[in-house]
């Protein structure tokens, strides 16, 4: 097959992934019917964050494992396990509206709320490991387009809902649960992983040797022993050096035996030789992808391993703080609009108010989409033709989210609350965009699946403790009235919970600037490592 061939399916299986993801975003438009859902079932905001919470948490906790199906068993069984979890969570919660109050627990509401969390990130990870695999010397701009998706699809069901039977919380739910299943069952026949027609050897970045130097210092301390000791006039018929390393749960490495040059449905396509250089590619089957390894030097750290490297600690902290303060707003932006307009205008009406919301979650959806591309695209800008680090756009989405946190904090009008919304969606789709790439690249695309999953731990942490904190101070201004709790105070409300996240922020941009030069320093020392070894770099 002539590599033209092979284009076709791999851009069918891109755009196969970022239909899988718009049902995979779905969990943030929980602001589009949360708060009437609240009120249907007279809850707090307390309350009702927390069901909001079970959410996230499930797009959380579910990574790993999910992560670790993905990586085994190949994308497909994740998405259809992720849209079986979606259509059956949504259409509980459907079920529960028209019940009414009483009808069922809350915890069972917090479950089934976690059901569509856990589905959305099974189906995400199967999409976007077939994209990762599909294009590895265009991971950033592959993955961009899944993880826009992934922004849009908030957008995307509040617009069609919005159209089709507005001011319907309970239509709305069914309307996800019905649209997930769809998109996910139609879209995964399309999805597979293809083989390279060409073995090739893409030209090593900055970051390739960033990553691999350890695995540049092990070889050439192995070869000089090893030579040191031959005897004179003896070949060397030891590969062993030459080989890639896989690291184990125990941290733990031992080198991976190349194989033979096959492809079919369940072999595999291996590297070129025997002897591997820095920059091989090599692919895994269609089914598995297991033993696909990427251009950064064969890298795969996965399990224990990763407590040991510096990257995790960046990384994992960087993700925690700054998707808590997204998500504070964006479980919240409907309060944030119900607490203006009641304030504003006490003559608009219920109707009126969720109009207001859905603008707000349709923001924050196609502000996150341009963010995601944006910062997807142009973080392989930044490596390929600046020779820069990814981790310029996590300063950028930092600095965004203070900006975000500012107006949060002191816009009181409500026709100008769409800057809140607009600005976080920005910020989260920076954060989002380039994030896949910089987790593939510190520890390799093999475990990216479940490596993503430890990733997405952090956000367990700090998005419950910014939702509850958002959900405690909003509590402690509001007061019961006719069953249902209320906040008349407008921007006091919420205010105090602004300025927190203003703190966090902060403490986020000095924490990229510092891993950005974290990575410089090691960069220069990969470069004066290579000089000193005679390698040409």
């Amino acid at each position: 097959m002539t590599e033209r061939t092979h284009l076709l399916p791999r851009v069918v299986s891109v755009i196969a992934a970022t239909f899988i993801s718009l049902a995979c975003g779905t969990n943030y438009a929980y602001s589009a019917w949360g708060p009437q859902f609240a009120e249907r079932m007279r809850f707090s905001s307390t309350q009702s964050n927390l069901i909001g919470t079970f959410g996230n948490l499930g797009m959380y906790v579910g990574g790993i494992p999910v992560g670790i199906l993905v990586d085994s068993k190949g994308p497909k069984p994740g998405v259809v396990l992720g849209g079986s979890l979606l259509g059956s969570g949504y259409f509980a919660l459907h079920r529960a509206y028209e019940g009414g109050p009483g009808s069922i627990a809350l915890p069972w509401l917090c479950f089934f709320n976690f059901l569509t969390g856990v589905g959305g990130v099974s189906a995400f990870s199967g999409s976007i490991k077939t994209s990762a695999l599909n294009w590895p010397t265009h991971r950033g701009t592959s993955t961009a387009f899944p993880l826009s998706s992934f922004g849009l699809g908030a957008f995307f069901f509040a617009f069609i809902s919005n159209v089709a039977f507005p001011d319907n919380a309970s239509s709305f739910l069914l309307l996800l649960s019905l649209g997930c299943l769809f998109l996910c069952y139609l879209s995964v026949a399309f999805l597979r992983v293809v083989p390279p027609t060409q073995l090739y050897t893409p030209v090593t970045t900055d970051e390739d040797r960033q990553t691999s130097n350890f695995l540049h210092r092990t070889k050439s301390k192995e070869d000089k022993a090893h030579h040191h000791n031959e005897e004179p006039g003896t070949q060397s018929t030891d590969l062993h050096a030459s080989r890639p390393l896989r690291h184990h749960l125990d941290g733990s490495s031992e080198s991976v035996k190349p194989l033979d040059k096959v492809w079919d449905e369940t072999s595999s396509l291996m590297s070129r030789s025997s002897k591997s250089t820095p920059g091989d590619i090599t692919y895994a089957d269609d089914h598995t992808g297991s033993r696909a390894h990427h251009d950064s030097h064969h890298l795969d750290i996965r399990g224990f391993a990763l407590l040991k490297q510096m990257e995790f600690y960046q990384l994992w902290l960087l993700l925690g703080i700054l998707t808590g303060i997204g998500l504070m707003t964006i479980n919240n932006i409907g309060n944030d609009a119900r607490a203006l307009w009641n304030y504003y205008d006490d003559s608009a009406s219920p109707v009126f108010i969720q109009k207001r919301q859905l603008r707000h979650v349709m923001l924050l959806s196609v502000f996150s989409c341009v963010g995601r591309l944006c910062s997807g695209i142009g973080s392989d800008l930044i490596v390929t033709k600046l020779h820069g680090s990814r981790f310029w756009c996590l300063f950028l989405s930092s600095s965004i989210f203070c900006v975000a946190q500012i107006c949060g904090a002191t816009i009181g009008n409500p026709h100008y609350l769409g800057f809140v919304s607009g600005i976080t969606g920005l910020a989260y789709g920076f954060l989002y965009g380039v994030f896949a790439s910089l987790v593939a690249q510190a520890f390799g695309v093999n475990g990216l699946s479940q490596n993503w999953g430890a990733m997405t731990l952090a956000p367990i942490i700090f998005g419950n403790i910014f939702n509850l904190l958002y959900g405690h101070i909003y509590d402690h201004h509001s007061y019961v009235h006719d069953g249902q709790m209320t906040c008349p105070e407008g921007l006091e409300c919420y205010k105090r919970a602004y300025w927190l996240t203003l703190g966090g922020s902060c403490l986020a941009v000095g924490l990229s600037l510092w891993s950005i030069r974290y990575a410089h320093r090691k960069q220069s020392r990969t470069r004066h490592f290579e000089r000193d070894d005679g390698r040409d770099v």
